[in-house]
């Protein structure tokens, strides 16, 4: 099982993403939290609002979401970070049904 990570632009654009992963069985599921971002951006510090998805989904996934999260997503370099995770095996079978 695997997480990734993606900043978002705001609330709408984190379910529009999360929705269409969804409804293509890319991810189970997803969570959505609003968070605050420092970043550097050509060379200047930046501070803003944003909002978190963390889906769930196994990582024979992980290419195909990437490519989706780029066609839907605003920002010229969107944050769609990997992390591998382990599950409880009843959740990690769920996973691994909803995204086949």
């Amino acid at each position: 099982m695997i997480l990734i990570y993606i900043t978002c632009k705001d609330n709408k654009q984190a379910k529009d993403i999360s929705k269409h992963l969804l409804e293509k069985r890319l991810v189970a599921c997803t969570n959505i939290h609003p968070i605050e971002s420092m970043y550097l951006w050509e060379g200047k510090i930046q501070q803003e609002k944003e909002t978190v998805i963390i889906a769930k989904t196994k990582e024979k996934k992980y290419e195909r979401i990437k490519q989706e999260v780029k066609k839907l997503h605003s920002y010229d370099t969107p944050c769609i970070i990997k992390i591998s995770a382990e599950a409880n095996k009843e959740y990690d079978g769920w996973i691994e049904e909803e995204t086949s």
